[in-house]
This record gives structure tokens, sequence and C-alpha cells, in this order.
């Protein structure tokens, strides 16, 4: 298949750590080059683990050959996995957890997961109250700060449930989240938290014609995972979130999760079904969350111009990446003077940053599918119709989140008033 623009730019980011091990290099580099955006790419030996997994199900990976050949990889390279560990995984089913913001609940994938700090960070925005217009620098503060303050938290506390006590009621109190409001001022404060920036993340949503949604994210964490080739495919490396300090809620033990980033979400509205979601990019996904939550609710945008507004990117401290140049000079300019060390879009990519991608499928009221594509990558928005009657739109449309009314002079006016993102003057 061919390979897009932003994972061929990810690709030649890690095609450095590709080719230290002969196997990744065999797999995906031609003669010691990644491919350019547009070449074609095949992979035939994953296609056989497919095939593999397709014929005898899980346990191929799970104890199986395929497993075995995964140990066999992981030990000859100075790891300790052995088959008894992928013999003794079993997958878990674990009920959301949730906040309402503003009228909307929010359902984020409970720890080990991030979620948490998504929802902490929008009930710290909700008590200090966030201006409609996307690019006011008093709102971006404010979420900035929401944002720092979550991690805080999050770092802090999340880990393996079934090993750590876990304050995840207070995390989620609105009581709580007023406490913590009242530590953000006019300027930049530090809550001692700091946001790594890996990710090789993807995400998907469907939803049918009867409400019926998933919400799917998978990751091998770092780009190419740990650079480790087995059966066609990169073996993840989740294990760099634990940490060495025997005190800390993340201290590496055996059988035990690490601090997890991937987080799939979805939004109700009085107990129904309204919207899947979610946004990749590792310590991105709960600040991109939050920032859309607030473009869909606050500012009334539809899914597509949700996802298109400037976003920033909180890295540690008081560094934040801007997508400036889509931003007044004066934004930029305030939030320097609030004490933001703002990291300027061409700066930010010169690293390799980025500010993720969003994918969202919300269903109106009456049943219509409104999707949303992030243009920083190179997802899309697809609908199959079933009927002239339901059917997926892709371009804006009348879109009030969470306000009844069947006056269409007054949705339609809604809608030109908020189709297109607001551009810097």
């Amino acid at each position: 298949m061919p390979v897009t623009e932003f994972i061929a730019r990810q690709w030649a980011d890690a095609a450095e750590r590709i080719a230290g091990f002969d196997r990744s290099a065999e797999t995906f580099l031609e003669n010691g080059e990644s491919p350019a955006p547009g070449e074609r790419f095949s992979n035939p030996e994953l296609a056989r683990s497919f095939e593999r997994i397709a014929e005898e199900g899980p346990g191929a990976l799970y104890g199986g050959e395929l497993g075995r050949e995964v140990v066999e990889t992981v030990r000859d390279h100075g790891g300790t996995l052995a088959l008894s560990d992928l013999e003794a995984h079993e997958s878990e089913w674990t009920d959301p957890i949730s906040t309402e913001y503003r009228g909307i609940e929010v359902l984020e994938h409970p720890p080990n997961g991030q979620g948490i700090v998504a929802l902490e960070a929008l009930n710290v925005a909700e008590e200090l109250g966030i201006d409609p217009d996307p690019l006011d620098e008093e709102r971006l503060h404010r979420l900035i700060e929401a944002t720092k303050l979550g991690f805080a938290d999050g770092y802090a506390h999340v880990s393996d449930p079934d090993r750590v006590a876990i304050p995840t009621e207070t995390m989620l109190s609105k009581a709580y989240a007023s406490e913590r409001a009242d530590e953000i001022g006019e300027r930049a404060g530090s809550y001692g938290a700091k946001a790594g920036e890996h990710a090789n993340t993807v995400y998907l949503t469907a939803v049918d014609p009867q409400g019926n949604a998933v919400s799917f994210i998978n990751s091998v964490y770092m780009s190419f995972g740990s650079a480790l080739t087995a059966g066609g495919f990169a073996l993840q490396n989740r294990g760099h979130s634990f940490s060495l300090d025997p005190d800390h809620a993340n201290a590496l033990a055996p059988g035990k999760r690490p601090f997890h980033t991937i987080i799939p979400a979805m939004l109700r509205e009085d107990g129904e079904f309204r919207a899947s979601w979610g946004v990749m990019g590792g310590s991105m996904q709960p600040q991109g969350h939050l920032q859309v939550v607030a473009n869909l609710v606050d500012s009334g945008l539809n899914p597509q111009a949700a996802l298109d507004v400037p976003r920033f990117r909180w890295l540690e401290g008081d560094r934040v990446a801007i997508e400036s140049s889509r931003l007044p000079d004066r934004v930029v300019d305030s939030l320097r003077e609030r004490g933001h060390d703002v990291i300027e879009e061409d700066a930010f990519f010169a690293e390799g940053g980025h500010w993720g991608g969003g994918q969202i499928v919300y269903r109106d009221e009456d049943g219509t599918l409104i999707g949303g594509s992030d243009p920083r990558r190179d997802g899309q928005a697809v609908g199959f119709c079933e009927s002239p009657w339901r059917f997926l739109v892709v371009a804006p449309r009348p879109f009030l989140f969470g306000e009844k009314t069947t006056k269409r002079s007054v949705r339609v006016e809604r809608w030109r008033r908020h189709r297109e993102v607001p551009r810097a003057a």
C-alpha cells in the first residue's frame, strides 16, 4: 500500500533506530532507507502472522508459535520475557469513568490509562470558566494550566489499579477541582509534572445507524515501539513508563501494568450516546480531549471545525508548543507575558513535535452521523449509506451541541457563525 506523507515523516525519523536491528531493518527499510511519500510498502511476513491468528485464534500469540517467536526475539536482545508471561495474559472488560462538562458527559478509559487526566482538567476548566472564542488568550491560559494540574495528579497516582490505590474518586470530584482551580492565577504556574512526547498510535471509530459505536485505539508507544520485530510487527515498549523509584506509584514490579497513554473516548447527553472520538499522540491525548471538548461545548463548533482549531501542547514546566501560524500575534505575545515559555510551530516541528490527530463521529438527535477527521494526519471520515435518510455528513452542517431547538433559522444562523474556525487577523 502507498505510504502517506505524515507516516513517511515519522518513518524517516525512526529509521536510525530501526537500522540498529537486522530483522527490523529487513522488514521496514529498503537498502537502509525508509519509504518516501507515495512509495508502496508491503509486509508479507505480517500478512502470514495475520493468517495464522485467523486460523489458530489468539492462542497463536499467547502461547503458540508466534508467541515463541516474540519471546525468542526479546530474549536474544537481553530481555526477560517468557512464554508463560504470554500464556498468563488475560484481557478484561472495564467500566468507563466519566465527568459531566456543562451538561455533556465525557467518558474515558479508567486507570491504568490517562483518561482521568483529561477528566480532571475538564473539571478544573469548568470551574474556571472558558470563553467561547477558541482564540481567546485567557481561555488558552486557563486550559494550559488545567492541563498541567491534571498531569500533576495523573503522573503521581495513575498506575495498575490492581496493585496501587488510585484516588480516582477524589480526582473526579468537582469539589477537588474547585480546590485545584484556586491554584491557578494570571501567570503560568508549575505543578511538578512533565508530559512525554512519545507516540506511535492509531485511532479509529465507527458508528452504525442504530447508534452502536466503537471507539478504538492501539499503540506500540514510541515510534516503532522497541524497534524489535517479530512476525512482521514491531514489539511495543510500554515498560518505558515504569519508574525505578521503589516508592513511586509506577515502580517496576513483576506482573504489573504501567501508566498507559491510550484513551478512546465517548460523549453522552441526557444518557443518550452522542459521539465516539479520540485524539492520538502520547501525552497529547488528554490535552487534545480537553481542547476538543471545549471547542464542541463552549464554542459550539461542529466536529470538523472542533478538530481544526489551533492547538497547544504542554511539554513541561512552563514550556508549551503552540500552532502559532494560525494564531494572532497578540495571543502568542499574551501567553509569553503570562510567563509561558512558548515554542512556536516551526521550531516544534523541527524537533519532531506534533499536536496529535483526532477523529470524531457525532450522532445527532435524529440519528444523522456527522464525521470529522483531523487535517494534521492522514485519516478521513467515510460514510456508507444504508438509506437516503441516514448518512454521514463530512462537511459543515447545522450543529447545536446540548441545545434543543426546532427553529431551523436559529440552527442555520448558529452554524454560519461557527462553521469555520476563526483565522488570525
